[in-house]
């Protein structure tokens, strides 16, 4: 029988972490609870995949553990109802697991919808035209002895990006790919147990779960969430509950910083140690705006639909400013001639490539699959160079 810590939520729960004032233990007992006692739900997800349309939240956990073992594709919020029935019909999904709100985005089909709003003490089942309601008050218990292992290859997330682009393309990563990108994203913040960690970007940003959900969980981390974006809910959040690590996309950190102009005094939060920006870019004068009214330098990580993460402005290091940053933990880069894929010398552009474990390991019905070559590099068309100090930067 397979090491149960192989799995990727069972491996988050050993963790030991909360999400607000849930342990990740019972967040994930719910989910096999449900998978248990709901005849519906494992009819609806025979032979097929699951699909989450979910805020952050411990309910993101407890989908994950009621997909028992199969594919669960992260849905973007922002996509419309046509983008998202072509996501659910290319990766065969039978069962959604969402809210009450956000059901009311999703695309009329065949798929059953499991609402969690009530999660983990309950949550509602609509298959068939038939609506049940699950109570979850008693989980089992987790077995979650044993020693650590790489995880398991088959596939446990789909991705198809926070933006994706038309026809979709869903990126598979294997529970081994998760915990691997898991962590890596512990040993690029140094996560620690009494880390408080605040979680504002939807699953479906795949870095953003990586980075505040993830990767917080599997070091026993405290994730406070904030299930839709508000500047002023965040630095209350940040302030109130001790944050220690911020991550956002540019448009949450312009914002915020706007909002500390505003009402003309700086963010009092003496515990926060890291913040990282996420996104194709981010502009140095925000860094330096950031840095000016916080203290705190604002580090970029970059990554790409296959790879959530390929480089990464790791606190270890000082925060070069209009970088890429340093190859993330598991990552390989290699700059590439693009013609014929062979490295350049440093300090020559090219072709950026990646390699490693943190990465998907392969794609649902697209030839995409076919660009990874037999060794297991994939080349990006991103074209950057490698400085004298270590980090890459884009490429002009």
């Amino acid at each position: 029988m397979s090491n149960p810590l192989s799995l990727f939520p069972i491996a988050l729960a050993a963790g030991g972490g909360r999400v607000d004032d849930l342990p990740a233990t019972g967040a994930v007992a719910a989910g096999f609870t449900l998978l248990q006692r709901s005849a519906p739900l494992v009819r609806a997800m025979a032979g097929v995949r699951s699909a989450v349309l979910l805020p952050p939240s411990a309910a993101v956990m407890t989908a994950l553990a009621a997909s028992d073992g199969r594919g669960c594709v992260f849905l973007p919020p922002s996509a419309d109802e046509q983008t998202m029935a072509s996501m659910l019909a290319d990766a065969d999904v039978g069962a959604v697991f969402t809210t009450h709100a956000l059901a009311a985005h999703l695309p009329v089909g065949r798929h059953a919808v499991v609402l969690l709003d009530d999660a983990p003490h309950a949550a509602t089942v609509i298959a068939r035209g038939t609506e049940t309601v699950v109570d979850l008050g008693s989980h089992f218990g987790l077995d979650l002895e044993g020693e650590e292992e790489a995880g398991r290859d088959e596939e446990c997330v789909i991705s198809y990006g926070d933006s994706p682009a038309s026809p979709a393309i869903g990126a598979v990563f294997t529970h081994r790919n998760l915990l691997a990108l898991a962590r890596g994203a512990v040993d690029a913040v140094s996560l620690l147990k009494g880390d408080v960690v605040l979680a504002a970007l939807p699953p479906a940003n795949f870095a953003g779960f990586a980075l505040t959900i993830a990767g917080p969980l599997l070091a026993g981390a405290h994730v406070i969430t904030l299930p839709r974006f508000d500047a002023q809910a965040a630095l209350q959040a940040i302030e109130g509950h001790g944050v220690t690590i911020l991550v956002g996309e540019s448009a949450m950190f312009a914002a915020m910083a706007a909002a500390l102009e505003t009402r003309g005094h700086g963010l009092a939060a003496p515990t926060l140690r890291v913040c990282v920006c996420l996104g194709a870019e981010v502009d140095i004068a925000l860094q330096d705006e950031w840095h000016r009214r916080t203290g705190i330098e604002l580090r970029f990580a970059f990554g790409t639909p296959d790879a959530p993460f390929a480089c990464f402005n790791a606190p270890h290091f000082p925060n070069r400013r209009g970088t890429l940053g340093v190859p993330f933990p598991g990552m390989q880069v290699s700059v590439r001639n693009t013609q014929n894929g062979e490295p350049v010398p440093s300090g020559k552009a090219g072709e950026l490539w990646l390699r490693g474990d943190p990465m998907c390991s392969w794609h649902l019905n697209a030839p995409a699959t076919a660009a990874r070559r037999a060794d297991g590099w994939l080349p990006t068309a991103v074209q950057v160079r490698e400085r004298p100090d270590g980090a890459f930067e884009r490429a002009t």
